[in-house]
């Protein structure tokens, strides 16, 4: 983590299951129609905008093969595919007018300062800093000039952490994530999750209701991904069934602009137990024996792995 990268803390409504949180609203086909572009020198409609690209920070290289970079792209927007109180996500097109050169890319809106922040978020900003001791004075005291340097560090932490796992992944397959687009501003762009030709979403680990083998294999797949986010000094910080979902028998974490540097944070090791703990706890509801899937056992192996045991 950088020095100024500043996780957002846990969300958590009053009243609310544990697991109840962002709940998620997919398209669909048929319920969003892409207008069609023909005409490759005219001005976008007002649903579509010329490619940001040339203006974002990038993701990690080489970039993907089904990744649309060229300026003459077009993005158009397809609707919403999650709303919640921080962020929205949606579904947006990123085609080349009449060539077959186009991709669906999820795109995560960060709320400015004037909406709602994330609870208690005091716990994850410690052990984080920024360059200038003015703006750590702001963000400390909650201040709108404050408020809105946390806003902008949402985006940023999570397109970090993201470009960061992703490299890990991509040459060691022991974790998935979605591929980082670009970054611009407190607009993230990431690689879309599930069925590119339907427009629908790959589901949440809470929804799907594998075989018994497919369970474990899951639960294999979620302890090798922890252990890599330990190794890098990484805890979730907000882990549950929510926010990792299951495409095509793979398990894929998202949602990480909470992400705690498990050692610079001083509540760096509560983080990640707790995170432990949500994830073995739905796993044994769901029959994993609980020997299995042990939260202590699997929370002292991390933390050495982290090296802070």
């Amino acid at each position: 983590m950088r020095d100024h990268d500043i996780p957002a803390p846990q969300r958590r409504g009053r009243g609310k299951s544990r697991f109840d949180d962002d709940e998620p609203d997919f398209l669909k086909r048929g319920r969003h129609a892409p207008p069609t572009l023909t005409d490759p020198d005219a001005e976008p409609d007002a649903e579509d905008t010329w490619s940001s690209w040339d203006q974002a920070v990038h993701g990690p290289e080489p970039h993907p093969d089904w990744l649309v970079t060229e300026l003459a792209a077009r993005d158009t927007e397809l609707g919403v595919l999650k709303t919640g109180k921080e962020a929205d996500v949606h579904l947006v097109r990123r085609a080349v007018p009449d060539t077959d050169r186009a991709c669906l890319l999820a795109v995560k809106r960060y709320r400015d300062a004037q909406h709602r922040l994330f609870h208690r978020d005091a716990g994850y900003l410690e052990g984080r800093r920024v360059r200038r001791s003015r703006e750590m004075r702001a963000m400390a005291g909650r201040t709108a000039f404050g408020r809105q340097m946390i806003a902008g560090q949402w985006a940023a932490a999570e397109f970090d952490a993201l470009s960061r796992l992703w490299e890990i992944g991509a040459a060691s397959g022991r974790i998935a994530v979605p591929y980082p687009v670009q970054l611009l501003g407190t607009e993230l762009m990431l690689e879309f999750v599930g069925d590119a030709e339907a427009g629908e979403a790959a589901p949440r680990l809470a929804q799907v209701r594998p075989t018994d083998d497919g369970l474990r294999d899951l639960w294999e797949q979620l302890v090798e991904a922890l252990l890599v986010l330990a190794r890098a000094g990484y805890a979730h910080g907000d882990l549950s069934p929510y926010n990792l979902l299951v495409h095509a028998g793979r398990l894929v974490m998202i949602d990480l602009p909470q992400v705690v540097d498990v050692v610079a944070n001083p509540q760096g090791a509560e983080f990640l137990a707790r995170d432990v703990r949500v994830v073995a706890a739905w796993f044994t509801a769901r029959g994993l024996p609980a020997a299995d899937t042990d939260p202590v056992a699997l929370t002292e192996v991390l933390l050495r792995e982290a090296g802070i045991r």
